[in-house]
């Protein structure tokens, strides 16, 4: 995912699509299963411009 996103804004091009809204649930919080997301800088930028997205609902 981070290689991935080093090179692209979204997974399917410039703009969300399904498979982010697909990925993100999980990859968020993916720290509380031992995951150090720190180490993805990508992965973080993404995650930043997924909850910055207009409508976006934050889960809980």
């Amino acid at each position: 995912m981070d290689r991935h996103l080093a090179e692209h804004a979204f997974f399917c091009g410039a703009a969300p699509t399904l498979a982010d809204i697909a990925l993100f649930p999980y990859t968020h919080v993916a720290e509380e299963g031992g995951f150090t997301l720190g180490d993805y800088p990508y992965i973080l930028a993404w995650i930043a411009r997924v909850q910055a997205l207009p409508g976006f609902v934050p889960m809980d």
